[in-house]
């Protein structure tokens, strides 16, 4: 993590405009075909939910306005995001939250995910990584939806990407889901949502 030089950042003043904003929250929704990843998990036996968390936290990363942070009223630069995501036992209806370090593959990743999660007992884990910065993750696998908002306690230098997506469905041989990512417009613009994008496609095409 680095303190982030302000007087030489180009993005100053659209911070400056937007730091002016009683809410400087927005939403985008988009429709993304993973019909490689679907496949990928399927040949795997690997969760499909993780595997699709692991190349997003892994896309995010590489967008270098999604690692702007606030810290103790400084601007700074992190160095990574990690997935806080939320899950659910079978034979349950509660949710819970699980926080995930990012591993070197997607392979592993899914794999000590389900460990972590199939271990976890209670609402939080007791043995949270300090001092990491998150990406929070949400999804509705029982319905196709088309936009979804998340509870909040309103702060303006939250600075946490959150992500949710619904069921996937078929749609000319193809699996697609919609997904929805939740921003604070003082950091991110659409052209930053735009990069986020292309880095999560040109991912799960690559699964194929």
């Amino acid at each position: 993590m680095r303190k982030l030089e302000i007087d030489k950042w180009e993005r100053k003043e659209i911070f400056d405009f937007m730091s002016a904003l009683s809410d400087p929250f927005y939403t985008v929704c988009f429709n993304i075909d993973v019909t490689n990843i679907y496949e990928y998990a399927h040949k795997k036996n690997i969760s499909f939910y993780y595997a699709l968390i692991y190349l997003v936290t892994q896309s995010i990363n590489e967008v270098p306005a999604f690692l702007n942070d606030i810290i103790n009223n400084e601007i700074v630069v992190l160095d990574r995001r990690s997935p806080s995501f939320c899950d659910i036992h079978r034979e349950s209806e509660a949710f819970y939250i699980v926080n995930m370090l990012l591993e070197n593959n997607i392979d592993d990743f899914c794999k000590k995910a389900k460990e972590r999660s199939f271990s976890q007992a209670s609402f939080f884990q007791k043995d949270k990584p300090a001092n990491e910065a998150w990406i929070y993750f949400s999804c509705i696998p029982w319905i196709d939806i088309t936009c979804i908002t998340n509870e909040r306690d309103f702060n303006p230098d939250d600075t946490v990407p959150r992500i949710s997506w619904g069921k996937y469905v078929s749609c000319n041989g193809r699996k697609k889901l919609n997904m929805s990512l939740e921003v604070n417009h003082r950091f991110i613009d659409g052209f930053h949502i735009g990069l986020f994008e292309r880095h999560l496609a040109e991912k799960i095409s690559l699964l194929g």
